[in-house]
């Protein structure tokens, strides 16, 4: 199952670069509201990335890593921006998803 869900994470990159790729700020999603897609959208990825690595450090590091890959690459595009705010958010929430991801785990059984 895990390789479905790192499949998946690496489907929802490929969207969330797209939609960075795209000319217009913030595709009609007005501030303060657009930090709450940021939020909902790498809770997703960090989420994805935990179900799909098993590790939460990794899914969080990766998660908040491709944030700040993306914001950079969002202001290469002409009429976008990159915030500092972003990034933050983003990171929250790959950590917030990854954190989530605990909850689906099975849990580890010791054998006598």
């Amino acid at each position: 199952m895990r390789p479905l869900f790192f499949l998946l994470a690496l489907l929802h990159m490929g969207l969330l670069w797209w939609l960075s790729d795209q000319p217009q700020t913030g595709l009609g999603i007005p501030h303060p509201w657009d930090k709450g897609a940021h939020f909902l959208a790498y809770a997703l990825l960090g989420l994805l990335l935990r179900l799909g690595l098993g590790r939460f450090p990794l899914a969080f590091l990766l998660g908040a890593a491709y944030g700040g890959v993306d914001e950079y690459h969002q202001s290469l595009v002409p009429g976008r921006e990159a915030f500092g705010l972003d990034l933050v958010v983003d990171a929250l929430g790959a950590f917030v998803g990854a954190k989530a991801g605990d909850r689906w785990e099975a849990p580890k059984t010791s054998r006598p």
